[in-house]
């Protein structure tokens, strides 16, 4: 056996199997764990898929939401534990897979067309 297969049959344990399909240019909703004292409640975070890193248990998404103003990105790891849903709310149809050129872009310019070819 080689380490890589040890590897991945270790990570397998790990893996989420209850993801829903993300593409780049989606709206979602991921909900995170955050403890605050003694007390944990989930969060929720809304916002554009700009980015996907794939890889196993290392897949990531990158999240990108207005908030006052001020945009702000998130990386969120998919199968981490901290990350409690995923929830799609709009399908967004974009033509590339990394979608960094929203950053330079204000208001009504930062609109992605939905798509209504994919169930959400």
């Amino acid at each position: 056996m080689s380490a890589e297969t040890i590897i991945r049959s270790i990570e397998a344990e790990y893996l989420k199997d209850d993801l829903p399909t993300i593409h780049v240019g989606d709206t979602i909703r991921v909900g995170i764990r955050i403890r605050e004292g003694g007390k944990e409640r989930v969060q929720p975070y809304e916002g554009t898929v700009i980015a996907m890193r794939n890889g196993g248990i290392n897949e990531t998404i990158t999240v990108r939401r207005i908030f006052q103003g001020v945009g702000v990105e998130r990386v969120f790891l998919l199968h981490s534990p901290r990350v409690a849903s995923i929830k799609i709310v709009r399908r967004g149809k974009v033509r590339r897979a990394k979608l960094y050129y929203l950053r330079d872009r204000v208001g009504k310019a930062t609109r992605i067309k939905q798509r209504f070819d994919r169930s959400l």
